[in-house]
């Protein structure tokens, strides 16, 4: 069982209120396997000086302020980025907003702060980390000029994935793609969304195959329109689901949404959280001409979702880095 992590959104005294603490520095947007890798070795030395493992990281993108495009949509919701650090053995997590005055903020001074307020034994941050007005810093530079304040910092060398680097950039294309199989090889866990279940029309209720209705949010990265194998956690048990995200074209457009089919399931879900994770994409949304051949092709996209499921190697163990 794992002890509840604790979450700051300001800059307070934290070496007066943790001891020995080990810092992992970057913007781990997605928690991929090469975000895993820093955060792990954090808490791996954490634990080794039996002291405290702190992520310092931001609530908004940087981009959202140095880039005049904008900051990408988000991998990973703020509820799924929270499960899966406290599954990594984080202490304590720091999020502040990043405003353009942290972002004026100079390489020097930056590290002043993280002296400051951790006054932390270690600082981890992958090879290719940046920080400081312009992205400047570098991780030899922090591990100099830490050194000056007792801050020994590890460098984790990337994490490559057919030669390349992971990064959230590569995960983001994948999931424009809908190749749920890269995506998930890459974050080391399923793409997982969380979300409340909202009333529909019952059409699927109607046609035999009741669904919970969730709601999609566009800073949130979405997969692509499509019928895709799921599971669901609902309190503390999980169910093999089918979901199809899209407009309804059979019925006329609607607004985008995720519709699940539950199996083995009967139950009021309306207005409570569940937690989707996919696995297989089955096929792309289409519009068909008949009621009857749109059951005839959710029964067969549920027997597809059935093998799929049961074809997952290690489900229950991928599964729970978000449970």
């Amino acid at each position: 069982m794992f002890s509840p992590m604790k979450t700051y959104h300001q800059l307070v005294d934290f070496a007066s209120k943790y001891k020995n603490i080990v810092v992992a520095l970057g913007m781990f947007d997605g928690l991929h396997i090469g975000h895993q890798k820093i955060i792990r070795t954090a808490a791996e030395q954490a634990n080794r000086i039996h002291g405290t493992t702190f992520v310092f990281s931001f609530t908004n993108h940087p981009r959202a302020i140095v880039d005049s495009l904008g900051a990408p949509r988000r991998i990973s919701s703020e509820q799924v980025s929270r499960r899966i650090l406290r599954n990594l053995g984080v202490d304590v997590l720091v999020e502040i907003p990043f405003t353009p005055a942290f972002a004026d903020t100079s390489p020097e001074e930056f590290i002043h702060l993280l002296y400051r307020y951790f006054s932390p034994q270690y600082v981890v941050v992958g090879e290719n980390y940046t920080f400081g007005r312009k992205g400047v810093g570098t991780p030899q530079l922090l591990r100099g000029i830490g050194r000056r304040y007792t801050i020994e910092t590890i460098v984790c060398a990337s994490v490559l994935y057919d030669n390349v680097p992971i990064s959230s950039t590569r995960i983001r294309t994948y999931i424009e793609q809908g190749d749920i199989t890269h995506v998930n090889e890459l974050l080391g866990y399923p793409f997982t969304m969380i979300g409340t279940v909202i009333h529909g029309q019952a059409r699927g209720r109607l046609l035999g195959f009741p669904t919970a209705n969730i709601a999609l949010f566009e800073f949130y990265e979405i997969l692509p329109n499509g019928v895709y194998a799921v599971t669901v956690l609902y309190h503390n048990h999980i169910y093999s689901a089918v979901a199809n995200i899209g407009n309804n074209p059979t019925f006329g457009s609607c607004d985008r949404r995720m519709e699940v089919h539950i199996m083995d399931f009967d139950g009021d879900l309306y207005g409570k959280k569940i937690l989707v994770s996919f696995h297989k994409r089955i096929r792309s949304e289409r519009r068909f001409d008949s009621v009857d051949e749109l059951i005839s092709q959710i029964k067969s996209d549920k027997e597809c979702a059935e093998r799929a499921l049961q074809e997952t190697f290690h489900l229950q163990e991928k599964i729970s880095m978000v449970i």
